[in-house]
């Protein structure tokens, strides 16, 4: 490799490529790493060292010397050219259907940029297989070039590093493709009128009224017809979609095939509310599951997403969704049997970071799929952002390259182009298993939504707009114009369908309007309990379970500082001191044994952020790994354990969506510090929280929220309580923050086998893993059940005078504190779950008490976070008397930044709790 190097040199330095100077380059150093991953010509002239005559002449080579030299030299210029053409012939590509067949031009795609003329043009060039071919002349060559990468598609690939995916995509796209057959237009065609046709159609009817029209992008359902006519012949079983509002309404009805009448019924406002869909959500964010039938007969299970507005989320969602079923599937020929799709909007993929940490996500070993077909709807603009306003890069896909995914530009008005280049990325992701883009550039014919008018802002884009017929008409006329059909069967389908909508739309008004519902409230309490569940195990099962964890395959070497801790759980058991984490690898191994399996994902989730899991283990001298939990038995589920990517927002909506498709599972997302959850806000709020009520979506998903005022400074202290009790209401989820193993192990447990499907928020401890006063004996969970109020059994409830009501870490202040002072007349509550809350337990202890006992809640976050704006009022009313709040005052951050200061607050704030 080193003499190749040093030979190519002074041709490098002695030929003049202008401004393609990048492009030699570039060659050079693929040629470096891998003398095969470029073409034979390339090969030739970085090994064959150039004349010294030719080399001093520079500039004036081609016409000093016109012997081998120079012909060699050319050659070497065409093939510059050549590559040139793969590596930008995109950005001079007829892409863009509102420029009428003008792509840019390219003053480096110019032979003269290569040192080639005019009179070159008929000359013959080794062109070392191009096109087929061994030989050809230049004029040949660009027209070539300009078939294959300057026509109706654009084509990014050569960012790939591998050379087999580019060698691939090459020669696909250079190959001549051959046109569709009188079938393949007319199914075409019929897809297009479909598409237009339910769009005028509603606009004609409801006027008005907003529905995110694909009116100028209708050869979307074009692209999804191929793709899904390819899962079918792959024979896949199931294409999931995740999408944003844009053209939704127009995929639920001529993709997922979704009733026109029930399509109608939402825009007549007929549905009604006490229905699965909760209070429900505007039409254009409804998921659903359908059947996608073939014009052939053939059929594809189908499904689209619920979304919210917060367009690029759902994109993970439908990750995890199809990852969920993926994980299911068992056996068959199909390695991955599920198509992911993604539809985007332009200006949400390149701004919305969630994009990013999406396709980060995308060969990860917990996260992938087997490679999504992302289709970016492309209307080039915003809602009235121009592109020039809302992103740096050339095009809207560009953040796609990161993953090394090719990035396919289409004109949206050459659906045959279209259906092509859907061919292509369905055929790459299945042979390569990674992510395509296919960037389907159309235009917006009405403003962001129908009431809008845009041409307030991009007055000259719209004019363009106006002035331009449908793709249908176009597609419509140039079938005609060539030939290839006649007037009366583009008439006739387009009747056809019409038909079919007149005839919905006809039922639907025929209808009898339904009464307005009546509210149905629902209790913030126990009255909607689930059913009760028992959660304890047997102590052969507890002593297997550490067992496994304790017992390493032959000739694994654990590591120094891991095997002790390891081997301690065996003694816990008889000590009475289980602690944290042997309460959570217990519950987890039980229902492994049970049959449940479980996914457990998040940042240094396998070893634990504090160092306190140890599920998988690493070889001390090979890095060979090990799940000691995954040696339960044959007849054990399997646990999951990943390493999440360093993200949040991404990461939790992936695991809602896996929690989805897996009621079966528990799938838990562990968080590496509480407050860390801020950055994966959104999905809290429009799935977590929300999605019963919205769309009568169901998810078991379980947060693992760190949390304590440790003096750590404000971002490793609280988990934010607050703001999820903010989001508390008709019994939409738990939230917990036990005190004690044995009350997280039955939890766990119970959010497991439990028959009623709702979110878990789960604030667990930090310094508490390894306290010695924060431990569980074994009869704790062989006997007991979750506690959702722990009462004080340690005093004389008749001598009381003061309650002390708390959460979490705080009760072991407290306490060490009575003990210290001998305070026997003081009582501490605690309580473990804040939401739904407790009323009966609470009521039930508070009896205990003389009626004259003073109750008080006591927190450590401040008084303006933490729990106390939520269990302030129920306590009050449940004491019937006003309660006190003892708590650090109001502050803008969760906690200070000095340790020392900390330490200050905690004893004051302990001591204020007694005075």
């Amino acid at each position: 490799m080193a003499s190749q190097s040093r030979a190519a040199e002074p041709a490098l330095k002695g030929l003049d490529f202008g401004i393609n100077e990048w492009l030699v380059d570039e060659q050079y150093e693929r040629f470096l790493h891998d003398p095969d991953s470029v073409g034979r010509t390339w090969r030739e002239f970085f090994t064959s060292p150039v004349s010294l005559p030719a080399q001093r002449a520079g500039r004036r080579a081609t016409t000093a010397h016109a012997g081998s030299d120079e012909a060699a030299i050319k050659a070497v210029r065409v093939a510059a050219l050549i590559d040139a053409y793969r590596a930008r012939g995109h950005l001079a590509a007829d892409t863009d259907p509102l420029t009428n067949g003008r792509g840019d031009t390219q003053p480096d795609l110019d032979i003269t940029a290569f040192g080639l003329r005019d009179d070159d043009l008929p000359e013959e060039f080794a062109v070392d297989g191009f096109t087929g071919r061994t030989t050809m002349t230049l004029h040949s060559v660009l027209n070539a070039l300009q078939e294959s990468y300057c026509r109706t598609v654009g084509t990014e690939y050569t960012h790939i590093r591998s050379s087999q995916e580019r060698l691939w995509i090459q020669q696909r796209t250079e190959a001549t493709s051959p046109r569709p057959d009188v079938a393949e237009q007319l199914q075409i065609l019929y897809r297009l009128g479909a598409a237009e046709a339910f769009e005028t159609f509603l606009q004609t009817k409801y006027v008005g009224q907003k529905r995110y029209s694909l009116e100028g992008g209708e050869s979307a359902i074009v692209l999804l017809d191929a793709l899904l006519l390819r899962c079918i012949r792959q024979g896949m079983s199931e294409a999931v979609i995740g999408m944003a509002h844009r053209g939704r309404l127009n995929v639920l009805a001529n993709i997922i095939g979704k009733s026109y009448s029930d399509i109608f019924h939402e825009f007549e406002d007929a549905a009604d509310v006490r229905s699965v869909q909760g209070s429900g959500d505007v039409k254009y964010h409804l998921g659903a599951e359908g059947t996608y039938r073939a014009l052939d007969g053939h059929a594809l299970a189908v499904s689209v997403v619920a979304n919210p507005s917060h367009l690029e989320v759902v994109g993970p969602v439908a990750q995890g969704v199809v990852r969920a079923k993926q994980d299911q599937a068992v056996g068959g020929a199909q390695t991955d049997p599920i198509l992911p799709i993604v539809i985007h909007g332009d200006s949400a993929f390149a701004g919305q970071g969630v994009v990013s940490e999406t396709l980060n996500m995308s060969q990860l070993p917990g996260y992938r799929t087997g490679g999504t077909v992302h289709v970016v709807i492309n209307n080039q603009l915003g809602f009235t952002t121009s592109p020039a306003n809302g992103r740096s890069s050339t095009y809207a896909t560009d953040v796609a390259r990161s993953v090394d995914a090719p990035i396919f530009h289409v004109n949206g008005d050459d659906p045959e182009a279209v259906v092509r280049v859907a061919r292509l990325a369905f055929d790459y992701r299945e042979t390569f298993h990674k992510d395509v883009v296919v960037d389907l550039i159309c235009y917006r014919r009405h403003g962001h939504s129908e009431v809008d008018d845009p041409s307030i802002t991009q007055p000259a884009m719209y004019d363009r707009i106006n002035d331009r017929p449908s793709v249908r008409k176009l597609y419509a006329e140039a079938l005609i114009r060539r030939g290839d059909i006649g007037e009366r069967q583009v008439d006739g389908a387009l009747r056809d369908y019409q038909g079919h909508l007149e005839r919905a739309f006809t039922e639907t008004r025929a209808l009898p309007v339904a009464p307005s519902p009546v509210p149905q409230h629902f209790a913030d309490v126990q009255k909607a309990a689930p059913s009760a569940v028992s959660t304890a195990i047997t102590e052969a099962t507890a002593r297997h379970v550490v067992a496994v964890q304790t017992d390493p395959p032959e000739g694994f070497t654990v590591h120094a500082r891991v095997a002790p801790q390891l081997l301690r759980r065996a003694t816990m058991l008889d000590a009475g001191t289980i602690d944290w984490a042997t309460a959570e690898s217990l519950a987890i191994g039980s229902l492994l044994m049970d049959g449940v399996p479980v996914r457990l994902a998040g940042q240094d989730s396998r070893r634990g952020t504090f160092g306190q899991r140890h599920a998988v283990l690493t070889d001390r001298h090979n890095g060979v790994e090990h799940t000691p939990l995954n040696s339960l038995g044959s007849g054990a589920a399997e646990l999951a354990i990943y390493d999440s990517s360093l993200s949040e927002m991404g990461a939790l909506a992936f695991e809602y969506g896996y929690s989805l498709a897996r009621p079966d599972a528990l799938v838990l997302w562990e968080a590496q510090f509480g407050d860390f959850a801020n950055g994966a806000q959104t999905v809290v709020d429009e799935y977590i929280s929300s999605s019963e009520q919205k769309w009568g979506q169901r998810s078991g998903l379980t947060l693992l929220l760190p949390h304590g005022l440790e003096g750590q400074g404000p971002d490793h202290s609280s988990g934010r309580i607050e703001r999820f009790l903010q989001l508390c209401a008709q019994d939409n989820m738990t939230v917990a923050m036990p005190s004690l193993p044995g009350n997280y192990f039955h939890l766990l447990r119970r959010q497991a086998l439990g028959d009623r499907k709702k979110p878990l928020v789960v604030f667990t401890p930090k310094s508490m893993l390894r306290s010695k006063a924060a431990t569980s004996g074994l009869a704790e969970l062989t006997d007991g059940a979750f506690r959702a109020v722990i009462p004080d059994d340690t005093v004389d409830a008749d001598r009381i005078k003061r309650v002390l009501v708390c959460s979490g870490k705080v009760f072991f202040d407290l306490d060490a504190h009575r003990r210290k002072a001998d305070q026997t007349d003081t009582a501490i509550v605690r309580l473990e779950r804040l939401y739904p809350f407790p009323e009966e337990e609470i009521t039930a202890e508070l009896a205990r008490f003389p009626a004259g006992a003073e109750v008080r809640w006591v927190q450590e976050e401040a008084q303006n976070q933490g729990a106390w704006s939520f269990v302030g009022p129920r306590l009050e009313r449940l004491a019937d008397q006003p309660v006190a709040c003892i708590s650090r005052p109001d502050a803008p951050a969760p906690a200070v930044g000095s340790a020392r200061r900390h330490s200050g607050e905690q004893r004051d704030l302990v001591l204020s709790a007694f005075n």
